[in-house]
């Protein structure tokens, strides 16, 4: 169960992500929330509503393995969208800001290893 809390934890962040880069780039939250400038925000509008809706298949795909009801299918759709989160996280971190590492790698490897291990 706590895997599932995990899991689904980490969907709802995608889906925050999501919401802020598709609409809330260019408002002084989503400027807060990823450090930039009004012009490099308007600038930049449409690459961050693409990168917004990857974001939202990562949380799309997390919901389908909770949701799916052969346990040992959904276990392997979590693990493969966790990857993902991870790999994303890591790339993110390694040319954007290592802040992402923590806040979207650190949760998705917790989730990771609970699906692994408690699953």
């Amino acid at each position: 169960m706590i895997s599932l809390i995990a899991v689904g934890l980490v969907a709802l962040l995608h889906l925050y992500i999501l919401y802020l880069e598709m609409f809330l780039w260019t408002s002084p939250r989503g400027l807060r929330a990823f450090s930039l400038t009004k012009e490099f925000a308007e600038a930049s509008k449409s690459l961050a509503a693409n990168q917004g809706l990857y974001n939202g298949f990562l949380a799309a795909g997390l919901i389908w393995g909770i949701l799916y009801r052969d346990p040992s299918v959904s276990k392997h759709i979590e693990i493969f969208f966790l990857a993902c989160v991870i790999v994303a996280a890591l790339y993110g971190g390694a040319t954007a800001k290592k802040s992402i590492l923590l806040i979207q790698g650190l949760p998705g490897l917790i989730a990771l290893l609970l699906v692994l291990f408690l699953r």
